[in-house]
């Protein structure tokens, strides 16, 4: 990777080093805001490290620049200035108190180990410190950690390295790759609010079927979510490629895929042509669940969880046929449980349940041809908003049950299938949303009934009804 010979800062830093050069602040660009300019990136939120009192600097700055400021933390001072109109930016202030070399000797990797001189920002080669040969790291497309302490000092990054990998595009150094592994117990530590937000942007990242493994012989899959060992080694029929661990793996792998996402390296990219896809369909997906989840990232993490249970659930006939049954149900609390602790939200954790206790509905609907119009009402009665989803999971999971040996027919049959059902749903909203004809006082009027369950269950039926067609009036209802 070549490195840009002249960076293009943001006329915002510009206007930040113009009113720090003049009370003679020193102050330097760290941290991803200055790998991203290396790597000629878009950023767009900065981060500034100043040697004095970061706090009143910040509020110095804000008042200046007309911006507004925020604490974000006294204890370790550290604030925030939100910069008004065209300029809109976020930067960050940090404090430092020795030498700026010292300072980056306590950050996690060499390609966030660089600082840029706001002093010489105008000047065709600014002066850039890099005394961890972070900008080699930066060409060679490398993470590689500072010091042999920077995962004690804080687990998350352990977590951070792949993320960085995979959002990069870069590879683990050797050497880093076996201290994760060394220190990947303690990765369970951080606090849940903290492991979320890394791991939704973990998912937000195209990782591919090679990373996913990755994270697994690092030691943080099991590590994250200790549930998941119990699936090592677990075999399953033998239409399955994988163990149950590398099948769940593979799965959200793949839901990556689909979503356009990211690589599939075990079956040409033609199989997406089997894939429905559209604007309003990427809408959907990237759509937010709740402050910092997306509908595609939680799709990921429903693949990684969706046969959480089959270990437990796991049984052999005396034909030697192996069954999960119930694992789908016996599923959705152990998912339930895993999301609590990483203190995801309610809606965030009911999207995912839906998508686990469902995730076998989309091959049941129809045994053969397209589904009936009866069917997919049902369906989306049952899933709700997570519909589509569920539809995208069971693709997923087709693939990760195949792998390599992914059958065209097979998989194209399964593809018309979803397709047909997704039309359905996006432009015959009639038939999975009815107009209500008629509503439970209409019934107790008529037939002259009291409230109670029977009325749920006959304004039920004429939704049915109503949604294949059966009937369209008021009088027939």
């Amino acid at each position: 990777m070549k490195l840009p010979r002249r960076l293009k800062t943001p006329r915002a830093l510009q206007k930040v080093s113009d009113y720090l050069a003049v009370s003679g602040t020193e102050a330097y660009l760290v941290g991803g805001a200055l790998r991203d300019l290396l790597l000629g990136r878009m950023t767009s939120d900065l981060d500034i490290t100043v040697k004095g009192k970061a706090r009143e600097i910040a509020r110095d700055v804000a008042q200046a620049l007309g911006g507004r400021y925020v604490l974000l933390d006294g204890v370790n001072d550290t604030a925030r200035v939100l910069l008004p109109g065209r300029y809109r930016r976020q930067i960050d202030f940090t404090g430092f108190s020795d030498t700026i070399e010292k300072d980056l000797g306590r950050r996690d990797f060499t390609v966030g180990a660089i600082a840029l001189n706001l002093a010489g920002i105008r000047d065709s080669h600014p002066a850039i410190v890099d005394p961890y040969d972070g900008l080699k790291d930066l060409a060679n497309g490398v993470i590689r950690a500072v010091s042999l302490n920077v995962f004690r000092a804080d687990p998350l990054r352990l977590l951070r390295a792949v993320r960085l990998a995979s959002e990069l595009g870069f590879s683990i150094a050797k050497h880093t790759e076996d201290l994760v592994k060394t220190e990947a117990h303690l990765a369970s530590q951080p606090a849940g609010e903290r492991l979320r937000e890394e791991l939704l942007k973990i998912l937000a990242t195209p990782m591919n079927g090679e990373r996913w493994e990755n994270l697994d012989r690092l030691g943080l899959a099991t590590a994250l979510f200790p549930e998941l060992g119990a699936a090592r080694g677990v075999e399953q029929p033998v239409e399955h490629h994988w163990d149950v661990l590398h099948h769940s793996l593979m799965t959200a792998a793949a839901c990556g895929f689909l979503l356009r996402q990211g690589e599939w390296e075990y079956a040409p990219p033609e199989v997406l042509d089997a894939v429905p896809w559209s604007d309003k369909l990427a809408a959907h997906f990237n759509s937010e669940v709740s402050a910092g989840s997306t509908r595609a990232a939680l799709l990921k993490l429903a693949g990684l969880l969706h046969d959480i249970a089959k270990p437990e659930t796991k049984t052999v006939a005396e034909n030697g046929r192996t069954r999960f049954f119930g694992h789908a149900e016996a599923g959705t609390a152990v998912a339930a449980t895993i999301l609590m602790r990483l203190r995801f939200s309610a809606k965030e954790i009911k999207l995912v349940e839906t998508l686990v206790k469902h995730h076998m509905r989309p091959t049941q609907l129809s045994q053969t041809g397209l589904p009936t119009a009866r069917a997919i009402y049902r369906y989306f009665r049952d899933t709700g908003d997570a519909g589509i989803d569920t539809l995208y999971l069971s693709l997923a999971d087709h693939l990760a049950a195949r792998g390599p040996g992914l059958i065209p027919a097979e998989w194209q049959r399964h593809g018309e299938s979803i397709a047909y059902v997704i039309r359905q749903r996006l432009e015959k909203t009639e038939a999975v949303k009815p107009t209500k004809l008629i509503n439970g006082h209409d019934l107790m009027r008529a037939f002259k009934l009291s409230p109670g369950q029977l009325i749920g269950r006959l304004l039920e039926a004429v939704q049915e009804a109503t949604a294949t067609g059966e009937i369209s009036t008021r009088a027939q209802a």
